[in-house]
């Protein structure tokens, strides 16, 4: 329906911190929508996770809105972001540990970690450069 649920009075005090989140839908195993935030944009946790869950469903360019009657059919995941930690060599990161963010001027790209097909530090790297629209053989200036 897009509409926003109520943040509950008492809230754990994980929740009442401040991250970013990324909720992702999935159907039947593949995924049906997936929106998050690279840095906090609400007042907590709470606040961002039911943003991107209605976002997720409702605002994901790939996918047409989630209907009413699949509600119930879908798999919600929460992945909540901590401070990113600038690395100075990609062999240090690990696709199913790490996550990574790719910047190049005002252009950036996220890839979650743990992510299913994604093997490698070089697979991850590239989908993250795509993402951003950064052309594989530009550098990034951060990871």
């Amino acid at each position: 329906t897009g509409r926003m649920l109520a943040v509950p009075d008492n809230l754990p005090a994980e929740l009442q911190k401040r991250a970013g989140v990324f909720v992702s839908l999935k159907q039947k195993g593949h995924l049906r929508g997936c929106i998050g935030t690279f840095a906090p944009t609400k007042n907590n946790i709470a606040e961002e996770i039911i943003a991107n869950a209605v976002s997720a469903g409702t605002g994901d360019p790939r996918f047409f809105p989630v209907e009413a009657d699949e509600l119930n059919g879908l798999v919600y995941s929460v992945d909540i972001l901590s401070a990113p930690v600038p690395v100075k060599d990609p062999h240090d990161l690990d696709p199913r540990k790490y996550g990574i963010i790719l910047r190049r001027g005002h252009r950036s790209g996220l890839l979650l970690p743990d992510l299913e097909g994604v093997d490698t530090v070089e697979e991850q790297v590239s989908i993250a450069k795509q993402k951003a629209g950064i052309r594989p053989e530009e550098p990034v200036d951060n990871w």
